[in-house]
């Protein structure tokens, strides 16, 4: 028997007891009025969004990272994991969501209010999983963490015979523990595990995010990134989603605030790109989106077709080109309405163009029916009123050269 145990500041210690590979789940599981009582986006457990459809009946996070997500559900001060509903439900409401395709839409687990291998979660990531691939579902599965994996993992993860899973390794080299209590030292070296046995089902991403300016991107940072992405079999990086509520919280806690403005879009300045990029080389295989990353790793075309934004894949490794290349196809007009037409809210789309790189639409009042439309055909469907600038790879304005053009 062993422990595995980390105590944050201010923190009681997160652990769990291992005996081989079981680990005592503890997620307590809330009662109908305790879920009724939740924020309306949180009582949402299945959500599109761009890298998946997104599985979230477990939320609440004691790793505190000030960044989190969890600030826009209004689940911030959740920090003990508990369940809505039991696996099984949870699993059957995923494969009867209207925007799930078996075989073709990419899911996460836990990616929103949770991490995945929390102690009392472990034993629920792999619930879900497993019940996924008994079904004999080929999807793409991925699973985002930056807490300890086990030996035990490997082997349980190679016991999956159907799913795509990729392991994301959410790593950002921040040193800041008011801005992330939780070192990223554990992150690395979960990755470095998980990466080492030579046969595997499963593929191993390193997630270098958020990079921000001042924070995490002395060169110091950027060649240690380099060097622990040799262990991956790909590279990720990206910037900060700084939202509404993560700058109030900043501001209430007196943070440093890394920019002076909020964005809808990850935050990436263009000379921190280029700084990347010079580190990098061509030395590993290095992506700017998770669905081109978790696409190569597996040996596919990328799932969310950025091929069509050709200065987006000047990085990419020239395989990868060309699988992306023979995957590439533009879909008509009637195509698009046609695959809209299923869905209840596609009757509002109305396409205003489509072109080699992407299809633009208009009427959809949320971004998930968007997701679901590029997903079915591997093609970019970008909404009329958030353009894509030239360059920016889908990325918020600040920190870029002013320009016109639109991608």
């Amino acid at each position: 028997m062993s422990w595995h145990v980390f105590t944050l500041p201010g923190h009681v210690a997160i652990g769990g007891i291992v005996r081989g590979d079981l680990v005592t789940p503890s997620v307590p599981l809330l009662a109908k009025e305790q879920v009724e009582r939740l924020p309306e986006r949180a009582r949402e457990v299945v959500e599109y969004r761009k890298s998946g459809l997104s599985l979230n009946h477990i939320q609440g996070c004691p790793l505190d990272c000030a960044y989190c997500i969890r600030h826009t559900y209004g689940l911030w001060d959740q920090r003990q994991p508990r369940a809505l509903m039991p696996d099984a439900e949870a699993v059957r409401q995923l494969v009867q969501h209207r925007y799930f395709q078996p075989h073709v839409t990419p899911v996460q687990v836990f990616n929103r209010a949770t991490d995945p291998f929390l102690p009392a979660v472990r034993a629920h990531t792999f619930a879900v999983l497993e019940d996924l691939d008994r079904r004999g579902l080929t999807n793409h599965l991925l699973v985002i963490t930056r807490y300890q994996m086990i030996p035990a993992d490997v082997e349980r993860l190679n016991q999956l015979l159907h799913l795509k899973v990729t392991l994301l390794f959410t790593y950002s080299g921040i040193e800041n523990t008011r801005i992330e209590p939780y070192p990223s030292r554990v992150a690395a070296g979960s990755l470095k595990l998980m990466s080492a046995p030579s046969r595997r089902r499963y593929r191993t991403v390193l997630y270098w995010r958020p990079l921000v300016p001042g924070l995490n991107d002395s060169d110091e940072h950027l060649h240690r990134a380099c060097e622990l992405a040799r262990y991956a079999d790909a590279t990720v990086f990206t910037g900060l989603f700084y939202r509404d509520e993560i700058a109030a919280y900043y501001r209430a806690n007196h943070l440093p605030e890394p920019y002076d403005e909020t964005a809808r879009r990850k935050i990436v300045p263009e000379t921190l790109e280029q700084r990347v990029l010079a580190v990098f080389g061509m030395s590993v295989p290095l992506f700017r989106k998770t669905s081109c990353a978790v696409s190569y790793v597996h040996g596919m075309p990328d799932y969310n077709g950025h091929y069509g934004i050709r200065e987006m894949c000047d990085i990419c490794p020239l395989s990868q080109l060309a699988r992306c290349a023979g995957a590439h196809r533009a879909p008509t007009r009637k195509c698009l309405e046609q695959v809209a037409a299923v869905l209840p809210e596609g009757h509002q789309m109305e396409v205003v163009e489509i072109d080699e790189r992407a299809a633009v639409v208009s009427g959809l009042d949320t971004e998930q029916p968007r997701y679901y439309l590029q997903h079915a055909l591997g093609f970019q469907v970008h909404d009329v009123a958030h353009p894509h600038r030239t360059r920016r790879h889908g990325r918020a304005d600040i920190g870029w050269k002013d320009t016109t053009d639109d991608d």
